[in-house]
């Protein structure tokens, strides 16, 4: 079969390669649709060290089932479905415990670390295990379907997030993920939806797709606009979905006293904090981690309209044109949002 290979740091190759075999409890699907990941576009350089050589990426996918393994009885060849990015445990503490996202031992499709390797979806064929997999509705498209696990990320941080429509909101990154957040959000009825981001046209989309009010970083009002909003407290909640200690401090400067930070970014493995002012202000701060259980809720909302994928869609390509589509959104092409690519 054919693949984008990571072959080296910075090296994608679409090259032959051995389909992958399926153990008993797991399926050969067929893969119709696959989306760039912004985790995958920063990791080809070696930075977040997630993404490994040599490593088949993508975990952003929907397909048709092609094979099933020997103890697959839910699942038959010719389903058409998508599947969690993560591999989980299923009988560990946590999963018991509906956590999972946090299982000991999981995986994560496409993702080469120090712990494990496991190739993704950038490839004519995947396998994946059967207790990830979830059926697609009669009315969403492949393509639709290759947008949900990055919406079902938004969804899982909004989720334990403590929320109340009259709260105000802060989205610090209005990239993918973020822009998921600013659209389920206003679909919950939150009542201001703040986004924020260096990129312009990336906060005009953010503004159509829900947000009230939109800011760059360095506007050196931003903090009075926010009070202004709030009675002169601060936000309420805030999500900071880029990873790197500026956005993170600007998630919490924007924060209320006893105000929640939800963070989802992880571009940098360490970042810095200001203790004094979460320590003072009592700031929670939490880490949203992947998905647990959000797939059903966005496979329904998309099938009902609800939330917009079109929008956020930038290109459909070939897959064996994915290199220069990375290349392309590795150095920040503008207008470039989600690019799907078709083995």
């Amino acid at each position: 079969m054919k693949a984008l290979v990571l072959e080296k740091y910075m090296q994608l190759a679409y090259t032959d390669v051995p389909v992958p075999d399926i153990g008993e409890q797991e399926v050969l699907v067929k893969v119709k649709a696959i989306g760039i990941c912004g985790s995958d576009v920063h990791g080809i350089d070696g930075s977040t060290g997630r993404r490994m050589p040599p490593i088949i990426m993508g975990h952003e996918a929907s397909g048709i089932i092609e094979q099933t393994g020997k103890l697959v009885t839910e699942w038959k060849a010719g389903d058409r479905v998508t599947f969690d990015s993560t591999i989980y445990n299923t009988n560990d503490w946590y999963t018991k415990n509906g956590m999972y996202n946090l299982s000991d031992g999981r995986m994560v499709l496409g993702v080469s670390c120090n712990e494990f390797t496991r190739n993704g979806a950038y490839a004519d064929y995947v396998a994946v295990p059967q207790h990830i997999l979830y059926r697609l509705p009669d009315n969403v498209s492949f393509v639709q379907a290759a947008l949900v696990e990055p919406a079902a990320v938004a969804l899982h941080a909004i989720e334990i997030t403590p929320f109340d429509p009259s709260y105000t909101a802060i989205v610090v990154g209005a990239g993918m993920v973020g822009s998921f957040v600013v659209q389920l959000l206003k679909i919950k009825g939150c009542k201001n939806i703040v986004a924020v981001d260096l990129d312009e046209g990336k906060l005009e989309l953010a503004k159509k797709l829900g947000a009230d009010f939109v800011y760059q970083p360095g506007e050196p009002d931003l903090f009075d606009k926010v009070l202004s909003l709030t009675g002169g407290r601060g936000a309420d909640i805030a999500f900071e979905v880029v990873g790197i200690s500026a956005t993170i401090r600007l998630g919490i400067e924007l924060l209320r006293k006893g105000a929640t930070l939800t963070v989802l970014g992880n571009l940098s493995p360490v970042t810095d904090m200001p203790l004094q002012t979460i320590v003072t202000r009592q700031i929670r701060i939490q880490g949203s981690c992947a998905i647990n259980g959000e797939y059903p809720a966005i496979l329904d909302l998309i099938s009902s309209g609800k939330l917009d994928m079109k929008t956020i869609l930038s290109a459909e390509a070939p897959l064996s044109e994915g290199a220069s589509w990375f290349s392309r959104l590795y150095n920040k092409e503008k207008g470039l949002m989600k690019v799907v690519l078709k083995p």
